[in-house]
């Protein structure tokens, strides 16, 4: 084991030492020699968070099997051990090798939500590189960004100097042969990202130069050089199965968010959500076979000891081998006594019977995610889900045993009204009511427990709500409030509970989810003012994020309640998706009316995913269908 970037005394000061001590089983570590490529893999969030996500198992995988290349992991030091490697200049360091980061020859930075884009700072500033990527020297790595983040890069332009865009499996391996190329041809860093803007998938935006209108809008976003593609198209792997997979994911010390082997049984979703960015974003839904689905989770459980496993899919349901796949790990599972997880299920007999197998007698609580409370608003947000199948799925449940059920809505979404609002009272005492009538009082274990929770709604990028306004802090709280006074008057409020979002933080999050370049300047000035950990309530400073703006003179109404044209340039528009903005207005018009849309295996529609030649694109010109799959219903 290599020696400790910290000492033993400054371990003991802080919480979770073994947060940043490495070594764990399954690490990596490999030979340095001067021929090996230094990959630094980071998560902008505390070790537990970090450690849950499933992307950079896969990546770091991937990696570390090319033998010309060493991938560590790097996570945002906790508060404590921030604040004393600041005081003793002590610089942020890799897990496995304990090197300091800047030592690499890349950074890459998974970019999951935007409320870790201070995160990003704290990371660059530990490391010792600076953080506006034109101060860079040929001395400092060369910083990535990935991830659904990266689908609008603008806000966070100034600090990476190249993002990759889409999937990862594809095009790092040709990113890496040209850095190896560059650096023996005697070439700058302006040289490789001059020739790696060039490679599909990859943004380098020192490459691009936008303007404004008077209004503040985009004008035009053009490349500054010949050759270097005006549109950048995301990158998918075509056949999902064949694609790299950890079979030996590191195992962390302590426990953290998601404590088990992670399954990753399909990509995509056809159910299309008009609110739902992940839906769009990774289309089109490919399949693992469930012969190598199998083997994987055999091997996984092998090799880390983990108590359970979970299936990761936006919609499991939608799985076709989902019964058989469930089945096998049924008869794995038993004799090992290791849980199964599936979430994001639909609700439907078929679901409910699956979910009866892999529990145990005493029932763990299921989640529905309605959305919205009334039918006409689930049509506006093309949900798919009417309240006869909420209702008859919530009977099935209680019937089988379970008594305890999470509802999930939204506030603030495109054309809701005061009644929309009340209709969410309304379902969740439906449901209430359902248990009383369906379960008889002497098997009964207690009251129902009805938990509803509210977020706010905040329009994404590449989604047909992008022109969508966002309610402001105000409009925000009076909606929960509105909620939680209707649900007060329901005959079965006391076995209703209700929690909700914050609202100063949704409104930054769209801000940042739709920015443009120039508010990068905010989040370098909120950063130099102490904010990180924006994601953490606790640590979440509003009033000086609402300084930075008024100081950099940037209005948040701008990004958010403001109208948008249909014809307005976005900062996003640069980025090929794999869905078209025609697809997504004809989305956004279509839920103006109320319009539903059929899921992809019912009818094409068109939206620009079937140019990839994969998955359901495929099966749906080949006339096929997944009989038996219900359209219907969703259980998370």
């Amino acid at each position: 084991m290599n020696k400790l970037a910290l000492s033993d005394e400054i371990l003991l000061q802080v919480e979770k030492p073994v947060r940043y001590i490495g070594n764990e089983i399954n690490s990596v570590v490999k030979e340095k020699t001067k021929e090996l490529i230094r990959f630094a893999m980071c998560f902008p969030d505390v070790y537990e968070i970090g450690m849950s996500h499933l992307g950079i198992q896969i990546l770091y995988d991937m990696l570390n099997h090319f033998d010309d290349v060493w991938c560590e992991r790097v996570y945002s030091p906790w508060v404590d051990l921030d604040q004393i490697m600041r005081e003793k200049k002590i610089p942020l360091f890799a897990l496995e090798s304990q090197d300091p980061v800047r030592d690499f020859d890349f950074l890459g930075i998974t970019i999951q939500y935007e409320m870790c884009y201070t995160n990003i700072l704290q990371i660059l500033d530990l490391s010792g590189i600076p953080l506006l990527a034109k101060d860079r020297s040929s001395k400092d790595p060369i910083v990535i960004g990935g991830g659904p983040c990266a689908y609008n890069p603008e806000p966070i332009a100034d600090f990476f100097d190249l993002f990759y865009i889409g999937e990862g499996e594809t095009q790092y391996r040709n990113l890496l042969d040209l850095y190896q190329q560059n650096k023996h041809c005697g070439g700058g860093r302006r040289d490789f990202l001059r020739a790696a803007a060039r490679l599909p998938g990859i943004y380098v935006p020192s490459f691009y130069e936008v303007s404004y209108h008077e209004d503040g809008t985009i004008a035009s976003f053009l490349p500054t050089e010949e050759g270097i593609p005006g549109k950048v198209r995301k990158e998918i792997v075509r056949e999902i199965t064949d694609a790299c997979y950890p079979e030996k994911p590191v195992v962390p010390y302590c426990k953290v968010t998601q404590d088990r082997v992670v399954l990753e049984i399909q990509r995509g979703c056809i159910r299309g959500c008009r609110f739902c960015q992940a839906g769009q974003l990774y289309r089109p839904v490919r399949e693992r076979h469930v012969d190598m689905l199998k083997k994987y989770a055999v091997a996984m459980l092998q090799h880390t000891g983990h108590e359970e496993i979970s299936l990761s899919s936006l919609s499991s349901s939608d799985y076709s081998q989902l019964e058989e796949l469930v089945n096998f790990l049924i008869e794995v599972c038993h004799e090992k006594k290791i849980n199964i997880s599936l979430p994001s299920l639909r609700i439907d007999a078929f679901s409910l019977n699956v979910m009866g197998k892999v529990q145990d007698v005493k029932k763990s609580s299921l989640t529905f995610a309605p959305e919205a409370g009334s039918q006409r608003l689930r049509n506006v947000i093309n949900k798919g889900l009417t309240e006869s199948v909420i209702l008859s799925g919530a009977v099935k449940a209680f019937a089988s045993g379970w008594s305890r059920v999470k509802l999930y809505f939204m506030l603030g979404l495109p054309t809701e009204t005061q009644d929309d609002i009340q209709a969410i009272a309304d379902l969740s005492n439906r449901i209430a009511a359902a248990y009383y009538e369906t379960v008889p009082k002497e098997k009964r274990s207690g009251k129902c427990q009805i938990v509803t929770s509210t977020s706010f709604f905040i329009p994404k990028p590449f989604t047909p709500f992008q022109w969508a306004s966002q309610c402001t802090k105000e409009q925000f709280l009076e909606k929960a409030y509105m909620t939680r006074a209707a649900i007060a008057r329901q005959l079965n409020q006391k076995s209703i509970k209700y929690n909700w979002h914050e609202a100063d933080a949704s409104v930054l999050e769209g801000v940042l989810a739709r920015g443009d370049r120039r508010v990068g300047q905010v989040i370098l000035q909120a950063y130099r003012k102490g904010c990180f950990y924006d994601a953490w309530s606790e640590h979440y400073k509003n009033d000086v994020w609402l300084s930075c703006f008024a100081q950099c003179g940037l209005s948040i109404e701008f990004y958010t309640t403001r109208q948008r044209s249909l014809d307005e340039i976005f900062p996003w528009d640069f980025i090929d998706c794999g869905v078209t903005k025609d697809f997504l207005r004809r989305e956004w018009e279509k839920a103006m009316r109320g319009e539903t849309s059929p899921n992809c295996h019912v009818q094409c529609q068109a939206c620009g995913a079937s140019r990839y030649g994969s998955g359901v694109c495929m099966e749906n010109r080949a006339g096929n269908t997944m009989s038996g799959i219900s359209g219907e219903g969703e259980m998370a």
